[in-house]
């Protein structure tokens, strides 16, 4: 006798793979399958009479928001920035945070009138001020002149972090030393003028 297999639901073809709908196109395609009136978007024709003008317009935003997130996702995850406005046209780059600091600081020096206080910044300058790369000699004497007006727990910091950093080179050995030599002396200005 032969045997023959059946063929139920978990037969030998290959389930087709659902797409994961968001929430939004769930209710959009909940609501397309209903019939409805003539003259909506193409996108969302007039979804159903439970749906006002305003509800579609909301809805129609939900799914563009979404499209764009997944967009991004996907263009992140294949390692590729997002280098494009909503109109097509490539953004500027952006200065880094060494730039915008330091901006910051001659903006300061120079009293100008569109300066104001950003801790972001003070934060970059007080944690790269040792950093002869980051914060060069022409600006190092004008962070200075900023440190003296220094107020407060971030002066109590500074003058803490820089302790800690010259006690940490004392400790180190001479050529770690040699190498640090102007860590070293802009550490010894910032302890003369904060203690």
């Amino acid at each position: 006798m032969v045997k023959h297999k059946r063929k139920g639901l978990g037969g030998t073809e290959k389930k087709s793979k659902k797409q994961k709908l968001t929430p939004a196109e769930e209710m959009l395609r909940a609501s397309e399958t209903r019939p409805g009136k003539e003259g909506a978007s193409p996108k969302v024709q007039e979804a159903s009479p439970e749906l006002t003008p305003e509800e579609r317009r909301v809805l129609e935003r939900k799914l563009k928001k979404e499209r764009k997130k997944e967009e991004k996702k996907r263009l992140r995850e294949a390692g590729i920035a997002a280098a494009q406005t909503a109109k097509g046209q490539t953004l500027p780059a952006k200065p880094s945070a060494a730039v915008l600091a330091l901006e910051y600081l001659q903006g300061w020096a120079q009293k100008q009138e569109s300066w104001r206080f950003q801790k972001t910044r003070q934060t970059w300058l007080l944690m790269n001020m040792y950093d002869e790369d980051k914060v060069p000699d022409e600006h190092f004497s004008t962070l200075l002149d900023y440190l003296e007006g220094l107020k407060g727990s971030a002066r109590e910091l500074t003058v803490r972090k820089a302790e800690a950093l010259m006690q940490e080179l004392d400790e180190a050995d001479t050529e770690t030393r040699e190498t640090q030599l102007g860590k070293m002396e802009r550490l010894r200005q910032v302890l003369q003028l904060l203690s």
